[in-house]
């Protein structure tokens, strides 16, 4: 057998693709992400039970206790806390899929969709839709849930704003967790890196209890947590009050991690050996 035969001169995924065929191929890699969750229903057990038990545990473990701190009591908890929790929808589908990405590099998937002549970004892009979708699904069954406890929507506009600033920023940190599935060498290490750098960024935040109480250094580091503006936009959207500042972080955390990590993304997925 040849050398030539070994190594190919020209890949084909690597020939320039024009935009139109970029989506088609997208749209068709959507599709058959979707009819493998079709296959597979039990990878949505996750976007089921997530917001159904996270909004149990939070509502009637610290809802009255953080509620009296709040003034007012557990129903006063419910108000503050699905704001918040909306706001980790995205944050925990975007490190599911690095550890989906991870297991499709490992189980060989990827390897054939790289021998494919598709745009490498049309696999990426396709992923984020689909968890996208999953995230869409999971924030549906928070606001049920919310509203059997006892929430309130005051501003239907704010609750379809701050779904779609979930949305925005989500999609921001699947493009680094889709660089971890390519980089990390099993699921195990992209979830155990997700956990160091998720856990701090959730509980150093307004996610689940006001920051009032915080020592006065991590009060500083909960003012540009991605995650406080992000749940704190929510809530102003939601509830009524100021938006401006906490939006805008929130804008420019989503696009620089954007503008940053996909092109890295795509550059690991495209050079992974």
């Amino acid at each position: 057998m040849s050398a030539a035969t070994l190594t190919p001169a020209a890949h084909p995924a690597d020939t320039p693709i024009s935009l139109r065929a970029h989506l088609r191929h997208t749209g068709a890699l959507i599709r058959r992400n979707l009819l493998w969750i079709r296959q597979d229903p039990e990878s949505m057990f996750d976007a089921i039970l997530f917001p159904v038990v996270f909004t149990l545990l939070f509502v009637y473990v610290f809802g009255g206790s953080i509620g009296q701190s709040l003034g007012g009591g557990q129903d006063r908890y419910v108000q503050y806390v699905v704001p918040g929790l909306m706001a980790m929808m995205g944050m925990n589908m975007a490190q599911g899929v690095g550890t989906g990405f991870n297991q499709d590099f490992n189980s060989g998937v990827m390897d054939r969709f790289r021998s494919l002549p598709i745009g490498r970004g049309s696999v990426l892009f396709a992923k984020i839709a689909v968890e996208l979708m999953r995230m869409l699904f999971a924030t549906a069954v928070l606001m049920v849930v919310a509203v059997l406890v006892g929430y309130d929507i005051k501003h239907w506009s704010g609750l379809l704003a701050s779904v779609a600033l979930s949305a925005l920023f989500g999609s921001a940190l699947m493009w680094v967790f889709l660089t971890l599935g390519v980089m990390m060498k099993s699921a195990q290490s992209v979830q155990a890196m997700g956990f160091l750098v998720l856990m701090p960024l959730q509980f150093g935040s307004s996610i689940f209890a006001p920051t009032a109480s915080m020592p006065g250094w991590l009060q500083s580091f909960t003012d540009y947590n991605p995650l406080s503006a992000l749940a704190d936009t929510a809530r102003g959207l939601m509830e009524g009050g100021p938006v401006a500042h906490h939006l805008w972080v929130t804008l420019i955390w989503s696009v620089g991690l954007t503008a940053v990590m996909a092109p890295v993304a795509i550059h690991k997925f495209r050079t992974k050996a």
